[in-house]
């Protein structure tokens, strides 16, 4: 089934007035925790992953579908409103977006959040449906050491370009590798890392396991360190121009289009999430731009161009996710943790045994993109009252929805208490400064490498070289050497702590 025809075949069922239904739920609920302040897109799908939990598999993604694009859409309204990024990949737009809110341009800056967001989700989606077939075309001819070279590349990308520290980020990937373990080894039947508990025979669940690291973790994070949520810049949205200008249509339908043609392609190609794409179409941005002064003082180039990038990676990383089974972020990993409770793994079949599910997911891209901008630009207004939810209702219900949400998985009192190990794990990375995605990512693949590891050895009679005798497997490994050299140099290349430092510092000159 190629492109078109799986995606008309998609959109038959996604557009059915249930399904329809299913989509425009997921989207609300997914904006409406979305925008909290601390919240980002990962931590949002963790939170209403039991809210699918018994429905038919298409509904249920149908609405994940809607859960997702709305949880993006979200994390820019705190970003701009409130300088709160829910993830990496929003702190570039915090910059200009915030500016433009204090000068009472918040409405604009979020509209164009919203247009950029269904522009290039929208171009990204349906490149997502023409890719993913000829991408199955390649993984079907795979062999083990060219999936085990893959989910080298997924491990070392994710870890050395998440976070300011790649060192940080390889020791977060390790512990994630080390809790992968936990459990029996169904080859050789050993219990590892078990402790005489039984109930880690089966390892840890992983839907537990992302719960605590986003949800726990960060709500004891936000609320021991966040003092001020900035409530007084909230007004300050609300006035002014009401809608973007025929000037700021000008601006930005260029930073749209460039921000698209940056974020897919480093979302199919594991680049360390959407901290880059963000940072070098903003750098792209102000080097193209007529006005570069007005960078870091209210440009909405500054805004267009990320978002648009954030949303066109967020659909790329889709791509390695549902054609070789390979989460590059921690918002695919959580993905993967939802096909995974349907029994489902996505990988090269997954296209032939569950195409159905697969091509409505994918229409439900884009139709929860259409719902997205015609619902949310109305709701502005709505969504700034929310922001002013105290914060002890604020995170004391969100540990609520994390605890309930945990014990229903399995009805286990048991993972309720790993629940609370792991949110106390996830608390102390963010307070020294280690990214949480790598771990998430190493718990998820490293069970699934060490498979592909062993079955190539076995195959090659114990011969470490086959890891690297095909022609896949060194291309693999030469790009992962231009991705890493490629990521430091656009690190060194984005916005400086200086440039942006002196951007927050002027918050304060009233401009």
């Amino acid at each position: 089934m190629d492109g078109v025809e799986g995606l008309l075949g998609g959109l038959v069922h996604a557009l059915t007035p249930e399904n329809l239904l299913f989509a425009l739920i997921g989207t609300f609920v997914g904006t409406l925790i979305g925008v909290l302040p601390g919240i980002g897109p990962a931590l949002t799908i963790a939170l209403l992953l039991p809210m699918t939990y018994g429905l038919e598999p298409t509904a249920a993604f149908i609405m994940f579908a809607g859960i997702y694009y709305g949880a993006m859409y979200g994390g820019s309204t705190t970003s701009i409103l409130l300088k709160t990024p829910g993830e990496s990949g929003s702190v570039i737009t915090a910059i200009d977006g915030n500016k433009m809110a204090r000068r009472g341009r918040g409405a604009a800056a979020l509209a164009t959040a919203a247009i950029g967001s269904f522009v290039a989700g929208t171009i990204a989606t349906l490149m997502l449906a023409f890719f993913a077939p000829w991408m199955v075309e390649i993984a079907v001819k795979l062999g083990a050491q060219d999936y085990f070279a893959l989910m080298v590349l997924a491990f070392l990308t994710v870890s050395a370009l998440v976070g300011s520290s790649p060192l940080r980020g390889l020791l977060s990937m390790s512990l994630g590798l080390v809790v992968g373990l936990i459990g029996i080894d169904f080859q050789s039947g050993q219990q590892r890392l078990v402790f005489g508990q039984a109930r880690l025979l089966d390892g840890i669940d992983t839907v537990v396991l992302i719960v605590a690291l986003f949800a726990v973790g960060e709500v004891l994070y936000v609320a021991a360190h966040q003092s001020s949520l900035g409530f007084d810049m909230l007004d300050l949205a609300k006035k002014g121009q009401k809608w973007m200008t025929r000037e700021d249509w000008r601006r930005s339908w260029r930073p749209w289009l460039r921000g698209t043609a940056v974020g897919f392609p480093l979302g199919v190609i594991p680049a360390g999430g959407s901290e880059i794409p963000t940072f070098l179409s903003y750098s792209m941005e102000r080097k193209l731009s007529k006005n570069p002064e007005e960078f870091g003082h209210g440009a909405i180039e500054g805004v267009a161009g990320p978002e648009a990038a954030n949303n066109a990676n967020a659909a790329g990383t889709l791509v390695p996710l549902l054609t070789l089974g390979i989460p590059t972020s921690a918002t695919a990993a959580v993905i993967l943790v939802a096909f995974q409770q349907y029994g489902i793994q996505p990988g090269p079949q997954l296209l032939s045994t569950q195409g159905d599910l697969v091509w409505g997911l994918i229409a439900s891209l884009l139709v929860a993109n259409v719902i997205l901008l015609f619902l949310n630009l109305p709701l502005i207004g709505l969504w700034v009252k929310i922001l002013h939810i105290p914060k002890p209702y604020l995170f004391a219900g969100i540990m609520a929805f994390a605890l309930l949400g945990t014990y229903a998985v399995n009805a286990s009192a048991f993972d309720v208490g790993v629940l609370l190990v792991f949110g106390l794990v996830g608390y102390l990375m963010r307070r020294f400064g280690f990214p949480v995605s790598p771990l998430i990512v190493g718990a998820i693949l490293g069970p699934l490498s060490e498979v592909q590891l062993r079955r190539a050895l076995d195959i090659a009679g114990g011969d470490v070289t086959t890891l690297v005798n095909t022609p896949f497997t060194i291309v693999v490994y030469g790009t992962l050497a231009v991705v890493l050299a490629g990521g430091w140099y656009l690190r060194s290349r984005k916005p400086s702590r200086n440039e942006i430092s002196e951007a927050n510092a002027s918050d304060d000159d009233g401009t």
